[in-house]
């Protein structure tokens, strides 16, 4: 299952160029997790790969988060297998602000979560945890725990030692050895 996911991660997400990152940083290589994770078999395939870590986590959350944009079909995928497989867990969306208009909600589809719900987080690129920890703060101050961050791809550029470093278990499908070779 996942051997495919990363051969289509390979094959339609990454690029060997040089790219300025959300983090700000210049990198020399770029993964766009979107090109595959929106195809149909891509969906199927990292919904499977992210269940089976958060089914394995011992948390037992309630639902599970994604990151605006890149983590969105994360969750809604994630959410679709758990259904499936009999333990539902719903999506939510994380925005990076509240919407200006409309519901003016920073985060969308928990109006049916209670206070202190466990909600794990999906991402689809980890480079320094900033959006991920902001994302986090944003589900803390609406009163849910979150005990793990799962990410498709680590970097390996900090970002797990930020997470884990701010208490939240982390845990990646795949690291940047997977596509450049080698080491960090």
């Amino acid at each position: 299952m996942t051997d495919r996911l990363l051969e289509l991660l390979r094959e339609r997400s990454y690029a060997r160029r040089r790219v300025v990152l959300a983090s700000g940083k210049e990198s020399d290589f770029f993964i766009d997790c979107k090109q595959t994770v929106l195809l149909a078999e891509g969906h199927a395939l990292v919904g499977a790969a992210l269940h089976a870590r958060i089914a394995a986590h011992p948390s037992r959350p309630a639902a599970v988060a994604g990151v605006v944009l890149g983590g969105c079909p994360l969750a809604s995928a994630v959410a679709l297998v758990s259904f499936e497989r009999g333990a539902p867990l719903d999506a939510i969306y994380v925005r990076k602000a509240p919407k200006d208009h409309g519901s003016a909600r920073r985060i969308e589809g928990d109006a049916h979560l209670a206070a202190g719900t466990c909600v794990v987080v999906v991402e689809d690129v980890v480079t320094t945890g900033g959006s991920t920890l902001e994302a986090v703060g944003a589900l803390r101050e609406a009163g849910y725990e979150v005990p793990l961050v799962v990410a498709l791809v680590d970097r390996r550029e900090g970002g797990a030692e930020a997470i884990t470093g701010a208490g939240i278990a982390f845990e990646a499908i795949y690291g940047r050895e997977d596509f450049l070779g080698g080491g960090p």
